[in-house]
């Protein structure tokens, strides 16, 4: 049995992607095994899925599911979750923010076009008038390279993912906020996240055309 976490999702971004970034940033080599079909997602359900639902992660003995409850376990396990109460509040706090973000992004590529459209005005507002307005406060206020005391955690993994994410549909979204370009440009150059970032590695392409038909006869 293999002692590397066993990631347990379609071959492409959804919900696991924040978990394969997590890992990636902690410098956690893990498998990956995919599922294609409506009959492999229906045998992974009866043979190992609580609550029938994937993401799932198989890590220290335990199958866990619940991308929060993973991605929870993950950070405190490695040193990402801070390092007293009151972090790990501001910690978590941020990145429940963030996945807030990140979910119109999911939704996105599943929308029909007029819809789409829509839904990129309300990204780009939302991104620019809530989060990371709010994100660009965090750190001037905070004076420090990072969103909570002076040290990595899971906050910071999500806000470059997600500041990704949004450059992808909307190129210049960082535009007016100087201090989340700095940050930026920093965590992109953390060395296990370059190694992420750069072609070769388990980061999954945007979403497309034929992502969407892949997931749909997957799951519907």
């Amino acid at each position: 049995m293999s002692d590397k976490p066993i990631l347990h999702y379609f071959n492409g971004r959804g919900r696991m992607e924040s978990i394969r970034w997590l890992l990636a940033t902690a410098g956690v080599e893990f498998e990956e095994k995919f599922f294609d079909t409506k009959e492999q997602l229906q045998k992974l359900k009866e043979d190992k899925l609580l609550f029938q639902q994937v993401p799932m992660v198989e890590i220290d003995g335990m199958k866990l599911v619940q991308t929060r409850a993973i991605l929870h376990y993950i950070a405190e396990k490695y040193n990402l979750l801070g390092n007293n109460l009151k972090d790990r509040a501001l910690i978590i706090m941020y990145a429940e923010g963030t996945m807030d973000l990140m979910e119109l992004l999911i939704i996105y590529p599943f929308l029909k076009p007029e819809e789409q459209k829509q839904k990129l005005i309300e990204i780009d507002n939302k991104a620019k008038t809530r989060y990371f307005l709010a994100y660009e406060k965090v750190l001037r206020t905070h004076g420090q390279n990072f969103l909570v005391g002076n040290q990595m955690s899971l906050a910071d993994v999500q806000l470059i993912e997600a500041i990704l994410m949004v450059e992808e549909r909307i190129p210049d979204v960082l535009s007016g906020f100087p201090l989340l370009q700095a940050f930026k440009t920093r965590m992109s150059n953390v060395p296990n996240i370059k190694k992420y970032l750069s072609p070769g590695s388990k980061r999954k392409p945007i979403p497309d055309a034929s992502y969407v038909e892949k997931i749909l006869k997957i799951f519907f």
